[in-house]
């Protein structure tokens, strides 16, 4: 079992968009497993490849009792709304309402290139929204307005100023 670090907010990887995979390979295996294993520690409910230092498109959810992957995921459907409390594993600490669709699907391949698709509603739903967002090289954070963002910029300032020692 191989449990990855999280890359955090002002590390390029999370702003750079993740290429598709076109090799399923070993190398493809080893990281869907490290996936796999990051996403099952406890409170954790999706991780995309980039989170973890990858620049593919890959990501593990692990929502509900629903454990698995998607490889070259697509947003291939979203309805309906909803509104719900978000967090982010890349920016510790920060928390704030987002609006996503009620229902979405993914559609991409498993490891043997086979198609898959993956729906639901409610926690899975936004799962899969903010997993592909970061694929993009998006954070939920980036579609926040108003003074919800405000608020939530001025506490990640917050957080990144390090006190500097004045003897």
């Amino acid at each position: 079992m191989t449990v990855r670090p999280i890359r955090r907010l002002g590390d390029p990887v999370l702003r750079t968009a993740c290429d598709p995979v076109t090799r399923f390979d070993a190398a493809l295996v080893r990281l869907v497993d490290d996936l796999l294993d990051t996403v099952q520690v406890p409170g954790r409910a999706g991780l995309a490849a980039n989170q973890i230092g990858t620049s593919l498109a890959v990501f593990a959810y692990n929502v509900d009792g629903n454990l698995g992957y998607v490889i070259n995921p697509v947003l291939a459907e979203e309805t309906g709304e909803q509104e719900g409390l978000e967090a982010c594993l890349s920016v510790p600490r920060i928390a704030a309402v987002r609006h996503r669709a009620a229902y979405a699907v993914v559609s991409g391949t498993d490891l043997r290139g086979n198609p898959v698709t993956i729906g639901g509603e409610g926690e899975l739903a936004r799962c899969l929204q903010h997993e592909t967002d970061h694929l993009r090289g998006e954070l939920f954070i980036d579609r926040l307005a108003g003074a919800e963002r405000a608020e939530v910029m001025r506490r990640i300032r917050e957080q990144m100023t390090v006190p500097t020692d004045t003897t």
